[in-house]
């Protein structure tokens, strides 16, 4: 029997999976891994600068291609520079496989140069975690290391790879099949529980329709619409089901949430079926618990068992894969026009309609009103706070156009680092990355990343001067006691020659990678600076300069109910 080494056989599973893509930072552990991944060209490897951004990197390349983002880090910080990216991963249901490097086995324990256990600290933010002990066992943990991560409620999982595992020499084959006792994923929907579902909704006089991400992660959304349009319901979504049906769709009304519009959280209140779809029902949506869709029976359908009733008390559970269970709905649902309650919803839609005040100068919503009009298809990658809100209030999303964005865990530094994967992944579409002034600096030296791999991205960075989302709870809440949001000591200052003053330089630092670097200050200026970025082919940084004072309403207070929205001040 012909044997290899356990590096070998990493790469040859690498190309058995069809991965094509792997992101990677090299160490002392991993250096062996490295010298064999040069020595193939099936699987391509992009070098980020940091491994906290690799892992976004290889989560929003999942995300947007439907395929299994793949990390290599080595032990150590290596390993523990993983875990934000671990957590957002596993609360997005991102299918990620991260290989570790470790230490040698007599070395484990004893404190030796860059070891940790990585398996035990990420243990909580992973799906599945194991450290290799016998090279003979390689080949299946790392078969079922892609299989667990993809199927039932997809996460990642990590694999911590000792150095002296991957030197033995041992099989060469790689199996072809897994067989996991205890781990059966449950993909098709309960028939009798979906009947009593449907029978409920067909007798609800005021059903409302909630779509999680998993409506967006299972590729649901066509048969979702289609369900929709034949019962004729209306729908609310998450920030992270937002897509599941086209905004401008006449059945759908807006996120709910802290930030979610006024008719949505109107609706929630009144409607007597909330019927939804791949949710966990997070503090963010729901208010305080006890007054959410008071009037309201649940049906709940979600792929984790864990996540039913676990936050909301639901009448009907129904354990499924949402593209399968909305698919055998369509077989048995009937048509039914909701007339008077989409009129009670219209009013209450006219009664405070989701916009911003019109003003003088430039505000997000001018900004994400080009976009929409300049922009007619592509993948849109947020960062986290004021500009992810006003992003999921206000841009437009179809068949053509998408939002990636980090919604459980709301990690700041995401945008960047997820325009890149997804571009990567999507190499044919229009990527552009919406950040704020401080989130974009969490991960900024990644425009190196973009501008060697000649990625022509479009990151726009909303520059108001603070951490925009803090600062909005200080103002509303805290007496307008500005502590620790302030990036600046002299916010909005002009130069001596009118020039904008910033630490760092946006349009500079851009320059400096090689990108593009265009600031913006007027309405204006907005649309000739996306024509410039994308007639320039390549990186771009676009700095929007806005008013730390444009706060994101409607808001519900934290610790409040949906029903205590502030709607402006």
């Amino acid at each position: 029997m012909r044997k290899i080494s356990g590096n070998k056989l990493l790469v040859k599973a690498l190309r058995e999976e069809g991965v094509d893509t792997i992101f990677g930072y090299p160490g002392a552990c991993t250096i062996d891994i490295s010298d064999e991944l040069y020595k193939q060209d099936y699987t391509k490897v992009i070098l980020p600068r940091q491994e906290v951004a690799l892992v976004h990197e290889a989560d929003a390349y999942a995300r947007t291609t439907g395929k299994v983002g793949v990390c290599l880090v080595t032990s150590g910080p290596g390993a523990t520079n993983l875990v934000t990216g671990l957590a957002t991963a596993n609360y997005d249901s991102v299918p990620l496989v991260c290989f570790t490097g470790q230490v040698a086995r007599h070395l484990i324990g004893n404190d030796a140069f860059q070891e940790v256990d990585i398996v035990g600290i990420t243990r909580p933010i992973t799906k599945y975690g194991l450290t290799v002990r016998n090279r003979e066992d390689l080949g299946r943990i790392i078969k079922e290391a892609f299989y667990i991560a993809r199927t039932g409620r997809p996460g990642p999982v990590l694999i911590d790879l000792p150095k002296d595992v991957m030197a033995e020499l041992g099989p060469a084959e790689y199996p072809e099949e897994v067989n996991i006792r205890g781990y059966k994923p449950n993909t098709n929907a309960h028939i009798g529980q979906l009947k009593r579902a449907i029978k409920m909704l067909e007798n609800a006089k005021r059903p409302l329709f909630l779509a999680g991400g998993g409506v967006n992660i299972a590729d649901a959304n066509k048969v979702f619409k289609k369900l929709v349009e034949k019962t004729g319901i209306p729908v609310i979504t998450t920030i992270m089901g937002k897509g599941a049906i086209p905004t401008d769709h006449p059945l759908y009304i807006g996120n709910l949430g802290m930030h979610g519009a006024y008719a949505a959280n109107k609706a929630v209140n009144s409607c007597d079926l909330l019927f939804s779809i791949g949710t966990r029902f997070n503090d963010r949506i729901t208010g305080k618990l006890h007054s959410f869709a008071p009037k309201a029976k649940i049906v709940h359908i979600d792929i984790d068992t864990s996540a039913i009733s676990r936050n909301v008390q639901v009448e009907v559970p129904i354990v499924a894969d949402a593209k399968s269970a909305i698919t055998k709905m369509l077989e048995y649902v009937s048509e039914n026009k909701q007339d008077s309650w989409l009129k009670e919803i219209d009013e209450a839609q006219k009664e405070h309609p989701l916009t911003a005040k019109e003003k003088p100068y430039m505000t997000p919503k001018d900004i994400l009103d080009e976009m929409n009009d300049f922009f007619k298809e592509g993948i849109f990658v947020t960062d986290v706070g004021q500009q992810q809100m006003f992003t999921a209030q206000f841009l437009d999303l179809n068949e053509k156009k998408r939002l990636v964005t980090s919604g459980g865990l709301g990690t700041m530094g995401f945008g960047l680092p997820g325009a890149i994967g997804a571009k990567i992944g999507n190499p044919d579409a229009t990527v552009v990355s919406i950040s704020g002034d401080g989130g974009f600096q969490m991960n900024s030296q990644e425009l190196a990343t973009a501008t060697i791999q000649e990625l022509p991205i479009i990151n726009c960075i909303f520059n108001n001067n603070v951490l925009g989302m803090v600062r909005q709870w200080q103002k509303l809440f805290y007496g307008k006691r500005y502590s620790m949001t302030n990036l600046h000591e002299t916010p909005g200052k002009a130069g001596e020659n009118g020039e904008w003053e910033y630490t760092p330089d946006f349009v500079k630092l851009a320059e400096s990678y090689g990108a593009l670097g265009i600031r913006v200050t007027k309405k204006e200026e907005i649309r000739p600076a996306f024509e410039a970025a994308v007639k320039s082919k390549k990186t771009a940084v676009i700095e929007f300069i806005i008013d730390p004072d444009d706060l994101v309403y409607p808001m519900v207070q934290p610790g409040g109910t949906l029903e205590d929205m502030i709607m402006d001040c």
